[in-house]
């Protein structure tokens, strides 16, 4: 995985959160832009979690990036959010 797809989901509009899978099997869940920070070369993650854990990623042992479906609003029939 390259660095610039990364930066094209993270910089999205609105941002969606997403799962890096890893080549292991693990899933990176990042849940904020700012809970992820790349490295200048481009060839490493860092994800930081709610918990205050921290999870360090050799892009190249990405094998994928699972972004979460958009949360749909609930409307009553006039266009509305319903209370």
């Amino acid at each position: 995985m390259t660095s610039k797809r990364i930066l094209a989901v993270l910089n999205a509009e609105p941002f969606r959160g997403f799962i890096i899978h890893l080549a292991d099997g693990r899933e990176v869940p990042v849940q904020h832009r700012e809970f992820l920070a790349l490295s200048r070369s481009g060839r490493t993650a860092a994800v930081f979690q709610p918990d205050d854990s921290l999870n360090i990623i050799d892009l190249l042992l990405v094998t994928d990036l699972e972004i979460k479906p958009q949360k749909r609003s609930k409307k009553n029939g006039n266009g509305r959010k319903k209370p």
